[in-house]
């Protein structure tokens, strides 16, 4: 089954003579902007994962948690623990559009719920898979904070609200037009929040 990883299968982290560099020079950049904003490289593990997770196409490879682990100089299991802790990084691939659900309390009584298994059966997919043209990924999130325009559902860094069947129908075939990768946006915009405008590499 397609998005499922056994404990016992994890990817097995490249040793040293493997380890392949793929972040860009502007990547490399933004890093080391980032470093002089905290007390030691450590405390830039998340946002540097943002940057691995646009640099390596939308999630995160065992390369691309060594890679983190060897330019914050950080044991790759620390680097793989943080990753796997929190929900907003991808372990496995997904689609160039993530329709993430809030199926919250407030949600969840205006319809989250039937928003997400309208889109199940529209996508042809189940909770954490994804299409197989590689478009779509469909995920339950908690709260969106966006309660007072619920059901509600993020997809990049955008929120779609007001939800209807028919919104979303409307919404697919808007986002099969695209060609914009919303998770690597996404990615993006996060490590552009935590750069001060002269420190992005395009104004420098």
């Amino acid at each position: 089954m397609d998005g499922v990883i056994r404990i016992t299968e994890r990817p097995r982290p490249p040793r040293p003579e493997e380890l392949n560099l793929r972040f860009s020079e502007k990547a490399v950049k933004e890093l080391e902007a980032l470093l002089t904003h905290y007390p030691d490289k450590k405390s830039a593990l998340l946002p540097a994962l943002w940057i691995a997770q646009r640099e390596y196409g939308g999630h995160l490879t065992a390369d691309a948690i060594a890679e983190v682990a060897y330019r914050l100089q950080r044991s790759y299991a620390e680097v793989e623990g943080v990753a796997t802790f929190y929900t907003m990084y991808n372990k496995v691939p997904v689609g160039k559009y993530m329709l993430e659900v809030c199926t919250n309390l407030t949600c969840m009584l205006c319809g989250g719920y039937r928003i997400l298994e309208h889109l199940q059966q529209r996508l042809g997919i189940q909770l954490g898979e994804t299409t197989p043209d590689g478009m779509f990924t469909l995920a339950e999130v908690e709260c969106l904070n966006n309660c007072g325009d619920a059901p509600v559902m993020q997809v990049g860094d955008v929120y779609y609200r007001r939800l209807t069947p028919e919104k979303v129908d409307a919404l697919l075939e808007e986002l099969r037009k695209g060609d914009e990768h919303t998770v690597v946006k996404l990615a993006d915009a996060e490590v552009q929040m935590h750069l001060a405008e002269w420190e992005r590499p395009e104004n420098q």
